[in-house]
């Protein structure tokens, strides 16, 4: 009872002091592009992500805890007024909600999130997912199977991450539920191939927006300079490399070793949160055929590329690389979803395993099968607005451009752990490295240690990205795989902890080895790194796997 009157007479006190503020500071800004907040590029300019993301892992309830963050950022920026801050989470133009749902990219997001909802719901009514699950199971007979076809499929679709997600999770759940395998390794496994995948793929839309982040004028060519940096993409490297350890030795760890024994014994969620209910597959479905979920598929990931092409100017003369380096991923996904939508429709008509009726009922289920993870991204969105607004990516930034150039051989891992950071924070891999790689092009204008430190960036850019809650990948990996958003997070996240640790370990080892090399570092060196990279990750999952089993046998 007493914790509770301090309660109450803590929020009293804080209302109190918010009218106070409200009553002494002005409602409205009278010029927008000179207005600065107090913490305006202050270490408290990264508290509402922070607040955001200890509530989610707390209390287990995302939607709140990002309209705390986004409530918190708000304030911040308002120096406290409330009426400020209402409309500045609402109507800011530049990190509002309002904005954000405004803006094309993000509504294209929506659109294809919606669209691929209804295919999935199209599949599941047509039967195809189940009978690409039964076919499956005639062909793959071990957890292990089932994951590695898993991974396998995720690193095929490497176009884009969210098509990959919602794709690989739409296709593997009926066959990775029938062998056992928990809906948090499932989500893990798709996080796992789909930003760490498309980083390391020239042809992808993460390739265009990398190409586009060296500034104009520094004499690099974009493309060029991202192929030179896949073999000391470290962290993507490794985190594929450790899921095909996870996958082959059975090794589990952390919560997510819970999850695989409840798996085990027919518990695939764990959880008691299930956003989308026990939509356990139970094989009872015997009118589809697995065509009915293969051609849908095949002309979703052949239209989604000729989309991205057809954006990118491909038909008005531009060469294929060209035109993925300047497509519009949003838009190119959205019309290769639509058709993909329309070939399903009629390819199920002419094969009458739906009526018009059926067809009709999908697209409402569709669409509410994906509310969660649309809201989820709305949220998380603002709250990357909010963040912007108090200037937290510079705090960064000039964090960085300010280490001293005696430490220039350190700077990789420092690169690496500042963008782990920002991207944690911000839930976002593209802001970070288009914040700091114009940095990393200025501290090395050229050479070997220009290709490392980018490398390092888009690593670390992807780590953070793999790591945060409120990242879009991440919410959209959980979505796939039908899983609980928290839980995936907390059981994902000791692994991409132990690959971000070795991956850290190698960029001080690369720095030192490149103090000794200097000029002559090559793409042999780069690659003879690579692979002590993956020996120093292997020995240290090596560790973990012998003491799991010591710790199990006690």
């Amino acid at each position: 009872m007493k914790n509770k009157n301090l309660s109450w007479f803590a929020a009293l006190l804080v209302f109190a002091l918010l009218l106070w503020c409200t009553a002494a500071t002005p409602g409205k800004i009278a010029d927008p592009s000179t207005y600065t907040c107090a913490v305006y590029s202050t270490l408290f300019s990264l508290l509402p992500p922070v607040i955001a993301i200890v509530l989610a892992l707390n209390t287990k309830e995302v939607y709140t805890s990002l309209l705390v963050g986004i409530a918190s950022g708000a304030l911040l920026y308002a120096n406290g007024n409330l009426e400020l801050a209402i409309n500045t989470l609402f109507f800011n133009e530049d990190g509002g909600m309002v904005a954000k749902l405004s803006d094309s990219s993000n509504v294209g997001i929506l659109i294809f999130l919606v669209m691929l909802g209804i295919l999935v719901a199209l599949m599941n009514k047509a039967g195809g997912s189940a009978a690409f699950g039964r076919w499956a199971s005639t062909h793959i007979h071990s957890r292990a199977g089932a994951q590695f076809s898993t991974l396998l499929l995720g690193v095929m679709i490497f176009v884009d991450d969210y098509f990959n997600c919602l794709t690989v999770g739409s296709v593997m759940r009926p066959v990775t539920d029938r062998q056992k395998v928990s809906r948090a390794k499932l989500a893990y496994l798709i996080d796992a191939t789909a930003a760490p995948v498309c980083i390391i793929a020239p042809v992808s839309s993460w390739a265009a927006a990398v190409t586009s982040s060296v500034p104009e004028g520094s004499g690099i060519n974009g493309f060029t300079m991202f192929l030179r940096t896949i073999p000391y993409n470290y962290y993507a490297v490794l985190t594929i490399v450790m899921s095909l350890f996870l996958i082959f030795t059975g090794t589990d760890f952390g919560s997510m070793k819970l999850n695989e024994d409840n798996a085990k014994n027919g518990d695939l969620f764990t959880t008691e949160d299930r956003p989308y209910g026990n939509d356990v597959d139970d094989g009872t479905d015997t009118c589809g055929h697995v065509a009915d979920l293969i051609a849908p598929v095949l002309v979703l990931i052949a239209a989604c590329i000729f989309g991205m092409i057809y954006t990118g100017g491909f038909f008005e003369g531009v060469d294929f690389v060209t035109a993925f380096a300047d497509c519009n991923a949003s838009a190119g996904l959205v019309l290769g979803s639509s058709i993909a939508l329309l070939f399903t429709f009629v390819f199920y008509r002419v094969r009458s395993v739906m009526t018009f009726q059926d067809f009709a009922a999908c697209i409402p289920e569709g669409f509410k099968a994906m509310v969660s993870p649309m809201l989820i991204l709305s949220l998380a969105w603002t709250l990357s607005g909010m963040t912007g607004l108090l200037g937290a990516k510079y705090y960064v930034a000039n964090l960085l451009s300010g280490s001293a150039s005696a430490l220039q051989y350190m700077l990789p891992v420092i690169i690496f752990l500042v963008a782990v950071f920002l991207a944690f924070a911000t839930g976002t891999s593209w802001g970070t490295f288009s914040i700091l790689i114009p940095i990393v092009c200025h501290a090395f204008p050229e050479g070997e240690m220009l290709v490392i430190s980018i490398a390092a960036c888009l690593s670390g850019a992807v780590c953070g990205d793999h790591c945060s809650p409120i990242s879009d990948t991440t919410i959209m990996a959980s979505a796939g795989a039908h899983c609980s958003h928290v839980n995936h997070v907390s059981t994902q996240l000791p692994y991409a902890i132990t690959a971000a640790s070795c991956a850290a370990v190698c960029y001080v080892i690369t720095g030192i080895a490149q103090a000794f090399l200097g000029a002559n570092g090559s793409l042999l060196t780069s690659l003879i790194l690579l692979a002590v990279a993956i020996v120093v990750e292997l020995a240290v999952l090596n560790v973990i796997r012998l003491r799991t089993k010591k710790t199990k046998q006690a």
